[in-house]
């Protein structure tokens, strides 16, 4: 379970009242609160959540996970590439096993997929995973992406398995009822219940991209990748991380919202990988004085600084001091929400943006495109030794490196910052896009990238 250390007030909400609580049902027609009552009393009429847990729990499952982890044996050294010779024993780098334990939902019993994160089993050489009802499987890894700390499993030789229904985070308030299976230091699995504490939370710095659900419901070490439900049985998050000062519980817990988990997995089931989606747009989060400025009257949207030149956002007529409200009818709380939700959403799919522009509301479809960019974070993706460098279309034709991060695999293999990458393997590269489809058709032989450097010729050739 990822943390964040900080001194904070401990806040205690008993499980005794959020059962006695949830009997209260305001706003909801009697017939639509039938099933719903249904779920939360025993057959002796007795207030419990055990009805619902009984259905869901089979479809939560137990990670347990090993691997090899590459570590320095000095951590005080990093001895550069050209000098290492003199210190063999200094800044080397050592594969160490591990072991990890972990939580899992499944989303489709028909093919044996589970959802848990990223950080859960990255590294992993061997994956199982057990049931709530004793039976274990081996698992494999279909697809990871570090920036959502979302990862996707296929079980091998699975049978009679129970999925999880999935809901709509977008339809989550502050206050309600929320729960969380998972299995805590090892312990096995674990229900605890609070609420929704706040939505789309950004910023945070734990993840890349960030739109996080806060609950209260206790999460500790171990419920990573577990299931958040609401009192339907519905998911409705991945608990993923904590905020805590000693990895314990505070009532401070952050989940990934679950309509981000369907856009996620639906890409890393396709290909393997998320396509990443990009507006290309540079913004802001709105503000009251920026708001009332522009006769806007709600500080919930994103604010709109930039258009970048023939982008997606350009071409669909998106202006600078835009704000966008909503994405497919669905209001966003900030340019964090909006960057997030592109994001995940992938390149290539069309959205329907909701923009306030000069007192009138407006509707713009975007067709998202790939990213123009490649950052330090994403470039491992495409291949393991460019993890470390970030790229851009260079001016005219080629990828410019835009930065190579010391002792990165990608300093290792000669990349250099302003390097122009022409081609890979004899084929042109002229943008991004060329770049990640000729990489791709070599991976698993050597690469040979004709690079221009300071107006001379160089190749640098990796596998």
């Amino acid at each position: 379970m990822k943390r964040i250390n900080c001194r904070i007030k401990v806040l205690a909400l008993s499980v005794a009242a959020v059962v006695a609580c949830s009997a209260i049902i305001p706003s909801v027609q009697a017939q639509d609160a039938t099933p719903l009552i249904n779920a939360m009393q025993r057959a002796d009429g007795e207030p419990s959540l055990a009805p619902m847990l009984k259905q869901v729990i089979p479809s939560v499952v137990n990670i347990s996970v090993k691997g090899t982890k590459d570590v320095n044996v000095n951590p005080f050294f990093n001895i550069p590439e050209e000098f290492r010779f003199m210190f063999p024993d200094l800044g080397r780098k050592q594969s160490r096993q591990f072991r990890a334990l972990g939580s899992g939902v499944i989303i489709d019993a028909a093919k044996g997929l589970i959802v848990t994160n990223h950080h859960v089993v990255d590294d992993a050489n061997e994956i199982r995973v057990a049931l709530s009802d004793g039976r274990e499987f081996d698992a494999e890894k279909v697809g990871s992406d570090p920036h959502t700390d979302l990862a996707l499993l296929k079980l091998k030789d699975f049978k009679n398995l129970t999925e999880i229904k999935l809901g709509n985070s977008d339809a989550l308030e502050v206050g309600d009822f929320a729960v969380a299976i998972g299995n805590p230091f090892g312990l096995g699995q674990t229900v605890t219940s609070g609420i929704i504490s706040a939505l789309g939370r950004t910023g945070l710095n734990i993840e890349n991209i960030e739109n996080f659900i806060q609950t209260d419901a206790a999460i500790n070490s171990g419920n990573s990748g577990g299931a958040l439900v609401n009192l339907r049985g519905e998911l409705v998050g991945i608990n993923t991380a904590i905020l805590g000062p000693n990895g314990g519980n505070i009532g401070i817990g952050f989940a990934i919202p679950v309509n981000m988990v369907k856009t996620v997995t639906a890409q890393l089931e396709q290909y393997g990988e998320v396509r990443r989606g990009q507006l290309g747009v540079m913004g802001q989060e709105l503000n009251a004085d920026l708001a009332q400025n522009f006769g806007y009257n709600s500080n919930d949207g994103a604010f709109v600084n930039e258009v970048i030149k023939d982008g997606p956002a350009d071409k669909a007529g998106i202006k600078p001091g835009d704000i966008i409200f909503s994405i497919d009818g669905k209001k966003i709380a900030s340019f964090g929400e909006l960057r997030a939700k592109v994001a995940t959403i992938g390149a290539g799919n069309t959205v329907t943006l909701g923009i306030f522009r000069d007192g009138k509301e407006i509707s713009v479809k975007v067709e998202l495109a790939e990213p123009q960019e490649l950052t330090s974070q994403d470039s491992g993706s495409l291949s393991e030794a460019f993890a470390g460098a970030s790229f851009a279309n260079a001016d005219g034709s080629g990828v410019e490196v835009t930065a190579v991060q010391k002792g990165s695999p990608a300093q290792m293999i000669g990349l250099r910052e302003g390097d122009i990458i022409t081609a890979v393997n004899r084929n042109s590269v002229e943008d991004l896009d060329d770049l990640r489809s000729h990489v791709k058709k070599a991976e698993g032989r050597i690469n040979a990238l004709r690079i221009n450097r300071d107006g001379s010729t160089i190749y640098i050739t990796f596998r």
